[in-house]
């Protein structure tokens, strides 16, 4: 998946980690294993923090973001992902989908997928590598259901379910909770917490013919921004590039990714030169930065910049050269 981040194959370890980021990006990075890419699209200061307790074969992570998101992300192949959101919190959205508060979210492993987060979101993961699923569920007589793990974004849970699931995850990855159990117990009680949501879950497409066409719009939309990034593109370029009405593609947007088409452009490309700012080289500068992304007013750009990420860009830019 060009763009996104690399990381290192799991690690062999039980014991529970935290870490903390002050920029999106850098958040994305700190999950162990995964290609993602974070933009932030609303205001200020950015805080994120990851416990995470990985296995040999099994990853149980609890994440935590200030500010609403889109995200791309695709965790290793050959496994499945399940992610749950914490009760009482404004929906999510994976794939345009959006996900209440008896959904949970799953994709298979080596496949991109996106993620609309709101302001102050947590989220539970779990991510298993499938000959250790496959292994477990044929110990304990479970039917896995490969065509709804593979092909929905959602998942229906009854809330007992849900409930006993998520009480399991605090107290696993809650400080010190599982120091003092055996990376076994701790390991057979994820695979038992994982094979009886698969047990019960029950999938939620999408309703209507309509998603589908909204959904291929707005990527048709966003692969021809990532493509251009340093032309100044406008609503009406986007229309001519999918083919559809200005209102069409302003629906597109806002039931796809919560966001307009214009609010999009922005964010994507403001999100892009603070990527370049903090991977900037000695001797490159705000404004060469700011053009490559289609910024060629620099008072504006400064005034933008600042409102989204409530710093000035060269304070990402010192950080990076410090």
């Amino acid at each position: 998946m060009a763009g996104l981040k690399n990381h290192v194959a799991p690690i062999k370890s039980v014991k529970v980690s935290c870490k903390q980021a002050f920029d999106a990006d850098m958040h994305a990075a700190n999950l162990t294993n995964w290609q993602q890419e974070y933009d932030q699209i609303s205001r200020g200061g950015f805080h994120g923090s990851i416990v995470e307790l990985p296995f040999n074969d099994l990853q149980v992570f609890k994440e935590v973001t200030s500010q609403a998101l889109q995200q791309k992300c695709m965790v290793w192949p050959d496994s499945v992902w399940l992610g749950i959101p914490l009760n009482d919190q404004s929906d999510s959205r994976i794939n345009g989908l959006s996900v209440r508060s008896d959904n949970i979210m799953c994709r298979p492993g080596g496949c991109e997928f996106d993620l609309t987060t709101p302001q102050d979101y947590e989220l539970y993961g779990m991510v298993v590598k499938l000959p250790a699923l496959m292994r477990m569920a044929e110990i304990h007589d479970v039917e896995l259901k490969w065509s709804e793990l593979n092909e929905y974004g959602r998942l229906v849970l009854p809330e007992k379910t849900l409930q006993e699931v998520r009480f399991l995850l605090n107290r696993l990855l809650g400080s010190g909770s599982a120091q003092g159990l055996s990376a076994r117990i701790s390991h057979d009680l994820v695979m038992m917490a994982l094979l009886e949501v698969l047990k019960v879950e029950r999938p939620a497409p999408a309703q209507t013919q309509s998603y589908h066409h909204r959904k291929q719009v707005v990527d048709l939309a966003r692969a021809f921004i990532q493509e251009n990034p340093d032309t100044p593109l406008t609503v009406t370029d986007l229309c001519q590039v999918t083919n559809v009405s200005r209102r069409s593609i302003q629906y597109a947007f806002e039931s796809i990714l919560d966001i307009s088409p214009i609010q999009y452009l922005r964010m994507s490309r403001l999100n892009g030169v603070r990527r370049a700012l903090m991977e900037a080289e000695a001797g490159q500068n705000i404004a060469d930065l700011a053009a490559q992304w289609g910024f060629w007013h620099m008072s504006q750009f400064a005034k933008d910049y600042r409102l989204l990420f409530g710093e000035r860009p060269s304070t990402a830019l010192s950080h990076n050269l410090t």
